[in-house]
């Protein structure tokens, strides 16, 4: 089943169990989706992904701004969009990735990271956070 009709099942039974916060964080998830696939777009997990780091930055400028109650409102939506994430990558198997696509694209260097992050992101796959790839990546062509 898609994403977004899973959203949308369950942003139904959150309104029958009367779940308001959870509704209003569902009907989001689904907006973000359906913008999506107007324009063109199909990775759900893209924009899920997105959308999710959005939340958290919000919740990180709240927090710094002294407003708890919306830094923990934008959290919870960010644990509500995780729920409909792929399960992340462990660090043993992104690093095996790393190594596999490293060896493949012949990035020896620092230098040449674009090439090898260009190998590593398909088999990634939406399944760990581009920060964390790149970091890895850099720390092996470093030779760590």
């Amino acid at each position: 089943m898609p994403i977004l009709e899973q959203v949308q099942s369950d942003t139904r039974e959150a309104m029958k169990a009367g779940e308001r916060d959870r509704v209003a964080a569902l009907r989001m998830i689904a907006d973000a989706l359906q913008k999506e696939m107007k324009a063109g777009g199909d990775d759900e997990v893209a924009v899920l992904r997105r959308e999710r780091k959005r939340r958290l930055e919000a919740a990180e400028a709240f927090r710094n701004g002294g407003d708890e109650d919306r830094a923990a409102a934008e959290e919870a939506e960010a644990r509500e969009i995780e729920r409909y994430l792929p399960a992340e990558l462990s660090d043993d198997e992104l690093a095996a990735l790393v190594d596999e696509a490293i060896a493949e694209s012949g990035a020896t260097e620092p230098a040449e990271m674009g090439k090898a992050m260009a190998a590593v992101m398909p088999r990634v796959a939406g399944r760990a956070d581009g920060k964390r790839v790149s970091a890895l990546v850099r720390e092996r062509l470093a030779g760590g």
